[in-house]
């Protein structure tokens, strides 16, 4: 494995995601981002069952790209959900430091479906009625469940967020936030959520736009813009997850609480090559050296031990810290 780390200089905040979690090692209490994933999963649900309503009584092409938008939205809800459960599994002889990126894993797969289940579908399917134009019917009711669709995803999208601030730093944007953020599922709501929000109004547009000037054509288009905007969120979220599935070290906080903390050691006297990397949302592993001055063995060990200790109960994601030692016998700390 290899790690990405810094020594005591030379953090950059552009190469590093950050932010707080709530645990440093796996834990029964809900992860991170499930209530958005619940409330974005049961919102999904209902608006894709409405959309499907609407498509058979208009047959807009708009109306069932989003159908089989909200579809795949629901379906990745529970990819989500069950990354989640399979992250809890306990570390085995296979997987010894646990099974974290199965988190990552499935919030990949998310921006697969995502791209393959609801762009690759609403350009097919908006290419088809440019050529094949198709009469709209029943406009009034495309347009009530797209401002009910609207409504539900704006209250999943305000979930998200608010479940978002609770580790979201005051100063970064919410696009920073996302490139930056070790907690996937969050980022995949908020992404999606954003996104279901654009396309109902491409969707509105475009059917409004047929039903307006009787050239359905204007519909097929609002298709085309659905799909677009989908495969652009899905290539967002996979470029993300392979970040964090490749492995990414602490942000530059983390990293110089944990650097000020070994270094007010008095046993210590130095740290070199200090490495971390994410193996979940919530679990940091950390090795390093420290310089310790001279003595028995039994005093290094107790050095070390301390220092790990020390890091474990104040950095919350430090779940795993190995430390190794470098005695200078000749050498006293001031």
């Amino acid at each position: 494995m290899a790690w990405s780390g810094v020594n005591t200089e030379g953090v950059h905040d552009d190469d590093q995601r950050h932010e707080t979690v709530s645990s440093s090692t796996p834990t029964t209490s809900a992860p991170a981002g499930r209530t958005s994933i619940i409330t974005a999963f049961v919102a999904n649900i209902g608006i894709a069952a409405a959309k499907f309503l609407a498509w058979l009584f208009t047959g807009s092409a708009s109306m069932l790209a989003e159908a089989i938008h909200s579809t795949a939205d629901s379906a990745n809800q529970g990819l989500l959900l069950w990354g989640q459960h399979r992250s809890k599994q306990s570390p085995n002889r296979q997987h010894q430091f646990g099974f974290g990126r199965e988190r990552y894993f499935w919030a990949l797969m998310v921006a697969v479906m995502l791209f393959a289940g609801g762009g690759l579908f609403a350009l097919f399917e908006g290419e088809e009625k440019l050529r094949i134009p198709h009469q709209l019917t029943s406009y009034p009711w495309s347009a009530a469940v797209l401002i009910l669709s609207f409504c539900l995803e704006a209250v999943s999208l305000r979930t998200a967020m608010r479940e978002a601030r609770l580790i979201r730093r005051a100063e970064e944007t919410w696009r920073e936030f996302i490139q930056r953020t070790t907690v996937p599922e969050i980022a995949v709501v908020l992404l999606e959520d954003t996104g279901a929000l654009i396309g109902l109004m491409v969707a509105f547009a475009g059917t409004t736009a047929a039903e307006v000037t009787g050239n359905p054509r204007f519909d097929a288009l609002g298709s085309l813009g659905i799909g677009i905007l989908l495969a652009g969120i899905a290539l967002t979220l996979a470029t993300e997850m392979k970040s964090l599935l490749i492995g990414e070290a602490a942000g530059p906080g983390d990293t110089r609480q944990i650097l000020a903390i070994m270094q007010r050691d008095p046993g210590v006297e130095c740290v070199e090559n200090l490495r971390s990397e994410h193996i979940g949302p919530d679990q940091l592993l950390i090795v390093g050296t420290v310089s310790v001055l001279a003595g028995t063995a039994e005093d290094v060990s107790t050095i070390v031990t301390r220092v790990e200790r020390n890091v474990r109960t104040e950095v919350d994601s430090a779940c795993l810290v190995y430390l190794s030692p470098r005695i200078h016998p000749h050498r006293a700390k001031e």
